[in-house]
């Protein structure tokens, strides 16, 4: 097995617990309602806008080992530069405030996300973070343009209120290919180890911001949240 079939094999539990999570299960049905699309987006953009601060603080804190890894993170980096813009972008398509959407508060379970992988760049293992990107980049592929497609019908918005997730959705595999190639050339077992460590951390951290999202769905009465 490469590293990233374990990867992949080591975090199931904890994708199986994400894809489950109600605000998910009904946005790939279409059956939200546009206030839930836009807090989705809202939480999105919290912690979307810490995606190439991250990479940076990564890649200045990198041990020598490492050192070529920042030419993978200057590639991602500059592919991730103004993503957190489309979304305030969508905000206002779907009908939004988007500087209302700047200047909120992040859910505390977004700023746990956030903070979860500052935390482990500055304090543990940088090289971990590229568990972050792990969740990041197979959950788009995997959801996000279904999930787009499925709103878009529901909600009867138009194409440029789904900027991020088009962009992040099916569209994106050449990202997950690049990843699947840098990653399974990192060979040293305790980087190998936060990889996974960070991956199945985040997972849960990203289920717990979609909970936290106020879920008003088409084929419920009144705002719910998930336990």
């Amino acid at each position: 097995m490469t590293f990233y079939d374990v990867l992949v094999k080591e975090t199931e539990d904890q994708r199986r617990d994400l894809y489950s999570a109600p605000q998910l299960v009904a946005g790939l049905k279409g059956e939200i309602s546009k206030d839930t699309y836009i807090a989705y987006l809202t939480e999105a953009y919290h912690h979307v806008r810490h995606t190439v601060p991250f990479l940076m603080a990564m890649g200045a804190r990198l041990p020598e080992r490492s050192e070529w890894l920042r030419t993978a993170i200057a590639e991602y980096i500059e592919e991730e530069i103004g993503h957190e813009e489309w979304i305030l972008n969508d905000i206002e398509a779907a009908g939004g405030e988007k500087e209302a959407a700047r200047t909120s508060s992040p859910h505390f379970e977004t700023e746990l996300l956030v903070s979860y992988n500052y935390d482990y760049i500055a304090r543990k293992n940088p090289v971990g973070f590229m568990g972050m990107v792990f969740m990041l980049e197979s959950t788009s592929t995997q959801i996000a343009t279904a999930g787009a497609d499925a709103l878009k019908k529901g909600l009867g918005l138009p194409d440029r209120a789904f900027s991020y997730l088009y962009s992040h959705g099916s569209l994106d595999l050449e990202h997950l290919e690049f990843f699947k190639k840098t990653v399974n050339v990192i060979d040293n077992k305790e980087d190998q180890a936060a990889i996974i460590e960070v991956a199945q951390k985040t997972f849960r951290l990203f289920a717990d911001v979609l909970r936290s999202i106020p879920l008003k769905s088409t084929s419920m009465e009144g705002d719910q949240y998930a336990a």
